[in-house]
């Protein structure tokens, strides 16, 4: 069959339909460019993950080479491509209540403080994390305005988007309770059945914004009864986690709490924070 593209469309239709070479010194360039923009670290079995993900990228932006896309990544620091190589890269796996034991915890420490109480959730992602926070804080403290407040934030602008709008497939709501199912979302009808959405007197008790948890300082309004940074640490390495948590200290109150996840470990990295339970850790009151 004869193409009707241009030989220069052609061309390209060709070269984006076949495997795209990513050689050695691009991987390593690719590693070290998220390593200092996201403090990501990329262990060599990472390439296939890092191929499949950026390659995508590449053919939306119709570039043929791994090569000249950082270049002209590069070219530029301020690009807003730069947003979406973060995006590209960034691992998102979260649950409504995942690691379930902590919520009590949670709700536990909720009940015994006074004033408004307030969780920063470090890691947002879709947003299944805070707002499993948001209804642990109403279910415990009720609905009150200025009772509580839950702030999240992620490196992943795409991520965001996705909480701030609140849906998700009812089939991922299975760890609540019917209770909470009929008092925290709305279910779809329609051509919108099987979704749910977030009732705007939760949604309304959750702050996103946009938050690299590298920068030196964090616009935060703490400081804070409990943090939430779960599953990210491990993505980076010792001196990159130890410069986080010396960051988390004074956002936190005292006696306040900050969230691990379950395959991570703080003890002796800062000695502020000290393990009060399982992947529990809380600041040390003064003396």
């Amino acid at each position: 069959m004869t193409s009707i593209l241009p030989d220069g469309h052609s061309s390209l239709l060709t070269q984006m339909t076949q495997r795209l070479a990513l050689s050695d010194a691009q991987f390593q360039r690719i590693s070290q460019l998220i390593y200092q923009r996201a403090g990501i670290v990329l262990a060599n079995h990472k390439r296939d993950m890092v191929y499949n993900r950026l390659v995508r990228r590449l053919r939306q932006l119709q570039i043929e080479d791994f090569g000249r896309y950082l270049a002209e990544l590069e070219r530029d620091p301020q690009s807003p491509e730069w947003q979406a190589f973060i995006n590209a890269l960034t691992t998102n796996l979260t649950a409504f209540f995942r690691e379930a034991h902590h919520f009590p915890v949670l709700a536990a420490h909720a009940s015994a403080r006074r004033g408004e109480y307030r969780v920063w959730s470090a890691a947002a992602s879709t947003g299944e994390e805070p707002y499993s926070i948001a209804m642990t804080l109403a279910d415990t403290l009720g609905s009150v305005p200025g009772r509580w407040r839950v702030f999240a934030s992620d490196i992943d602008s795409e991520v965001l988007d996705t909480a701030r709008g609140g849906i998700y497939r009812q089939s991922e709501l299975k760890t609540l309770s019917a209770q909470q199912l009929s008092r925290y979302f709305m279910r779809g009808t329609g051509p919108h059945d099987g979704l749910v959405r977030v009732r705007q007197a939760l949604a309304g008790s959750v702050d996103f914004a946009l938050l690299n948890l590298l920068d030196g300082q964090y616009a935060l309004p703490g400081p804070f009864d409990a943090i939430f940074c779960r599953n990210v640490m491990i993505y980076f390495d010792r001196p990159t986690q130890q410069a986080i948590l010396r960051r988390f200290v004074p956002l936190l109150k005292p006696g306040g709490l900050l969230f691990a996840g379950h395959s991570e470990n703080f003890s002796h990295l800062v000695p502020e924070l000290v393990l009060r339970g399982q992947t529990v850790y809380a600041l040390q009151e003064a003396k």
